[in-house]
C-alpha cells in the first residue's frame, strides 16, 4: 500500500463551531468548486441554495454492462474544452456497487442527457495492474489543469480508495493506492471519495478530498471524513477526525459528500440513512459543522432514496445528478435547479 510522504494530522476543527445558517441569493452549482454565481431570489433550500425538480433517467434505455442491475456514484464532467475528438460533450462516470463492480463512461452533448453508454465498458475493471480486487467502484473524475490529465479517484476494497490518470478520460493508466484504513484511525472503511481544487489556509494544498469513513467510535458509524494534497495525485495526509458526524442531524450513517460553496464559505452536501440529502457548513479551512437540514428530499419516483449527488452547470442552467433508490438497485437520475 502506498503511504503518503507525510505523517496524517490533526486540525482543531471544533474551535470555530457556530449555530446560524446563512442566507444568500440562489446559485448555480458548477463542476468546479469556485463555479457557483449569485443571482435571483432565495429559494427554500438551505444557506439560499436552490431546489432541484426531477427530470429524467440518465439513460433512455438497458445499459449492455449491467452485472449487478444497480449504478451508482454519478460524476459529470465538461470535457468539450480539454480534449478533442471527444464522444460528446459531457461525460458522466458511474458504476454498479456490487463484484465485480467496474468503472463505466457514458457521454452526451447536453448534461441534462439522455447519455449513451460507452461500447468498451467498464473502462477500469477489477483486474488492477498491481492487485485483483473483489470489485472498483464510486468513480470521481477531476481535470488536473496542471498536468492536462484526468484523474480518477475509485475505492477498490472498500477499505482502499485509488487514483488513475488519463489524458483522453476513457483510458486510465498508473493506478495508485492512496488513502487506506492504516491511514486513519479507528476506521474499517475508507471509500465513496470526492475530490475538489480547494486551499485550505495554512496547509499549502490545492485538493482537498472528502470521503465516507466507517468509524468504530460512537456515535454513529459511516462519517465524512477530509484530506489534502498540494497536487491531487500524492502526498496526501488525512485528518483523523471525522468532519461531519450522522448525530448532527439525527441520523447513525451519512456517505457520499459533496462539496459545495458560496455565502464566501463550504459546505458539504451527503446523503443520510435516512434516504434525504443534508447540508452542513463546514468552513473554507473546514473549522466548522454548521448542520444546516434538509438539502434534497426523495420524490415518488425516487423510492425513498437519493444519494451520491453530484452538480454542474450546462447553458447556465444548474444541474444535479445523483443516485435514486434503494442501495443494490439504484439508478442515476437528472434534476434542475428550480
Amino acid at each position: 500500500m502506498h503511504q503518503p510522504s507525510v505523517p496524517p494530522h490533526t486540525l482543531n476543527r471544533r474551535s470555530l463551531l457556530r449555530g446560524a445558517a446563512l442566507l444568500g441569493t440562489a446559485a448555480a452549482t458548477g463542476t468546479g468548486l469556485g463555479a457557483l454565481t449569485g443571482g435571483g431570489p432565495a429559494l427554500a433550500g438551505p444557506a439560499g441554495f436552490p431546489s432541484y425538480r426531477y427530470v429524467r433517467d440518465a439513460f433512455d434505455k438497458p445499459l449492455v454492462y449491467n452485472p449487478t442491475g444497480e449504478t451508482i456514484f454519478p460524476c459529470v464532467r465538461g470535457v468539450y474544452d480539454k480534449i478533442s475528438g471527444a464522444r460528446g460533450r459531457y461525460y458522466l462516470y458511474y458504476a454498479p456497487h456490487d463484484a465485480p463492480g467496474g468503472i463505466c463512461l457514458a457521454y452526451a452533448d447536453r448534461m441534462e442527457g439522455p447519455y449513451t453508454e460507452y461500447p468498451g465498458n467498464p473502462i477500469v475493471d477489477r483486474y488492477l495492474p498491481t492487485t485483483t480486487v473483489s470489485h472498483v467502484s464510486s468513480p470521481h473524475v477531476v481535470w488536473n489543469a496542471a498536468t492536462k490529465e484526468f484523474f480518477l479517484y475509485f475505492h477498490g476494497e472498500n477499505n482502499c480508495t485509488r487514483v488513475a490518470r488519463s489524458t483522453d478520460g476513457i483510458t486510465f493508466t498508473d493506478e495508485t493506492p492512496i488513502l487506506s484504513t492504516n491511514l486513519v484511525p479507528n476506521t474499517t472503511e475508507t471509500s465513496y471519495a470526492r475530490v475538489f481544487e480547494h486551499a485550505v489556509p495554512g496547509l499549502g494544498n490545492r485538493y482537498v478530498m472528502l470521503y465516507m469513513g466507517y468509524h468504530t467510535v460512537a456515535p454513529g458509524t459511516r462519517k465524512i471524513f477530509w484530506g489534502w494534497s498540494p497536487n491531487g495525485w500524492d502526498q496526501w495526509r488525512f485528518d483523523p477526525q471525522p468532519l461531519v458526524s450522522p448525530s448532527g442531524d439525527g441520523l447513525t450513517d451519512i456517505s457520499g459528500p459533496h462539496l459545495l460553496r458560496r455565502n464566501d464559505t463550504s459546505y458539504v452536501v451527503y446523503h443520510g440513512n435516512d434516504g434525504k440529502l443534508r447540508l452542513t457548513e463546514v468552513g473554507d479551512a473546514f473549522d466548522r459543522e454548521v448542520h444546516l437540514g434538509v438539502f434534497h428530499t426523495p420524490i415518488a419516483s425516487d423510492n425513498g432514496r437519493v444519494a451520491a449527488p453530484t452538480f454542474g452547470t450546462d447553458g447556465g442552467v444548474s444541474y444535479m445528478v445523483y443516485e435514486a433508490g434503494p442501495r443494490l438497485s439504484a439508478r442515476i437520475c437528472v434534476a434542475r435547479a428550480i
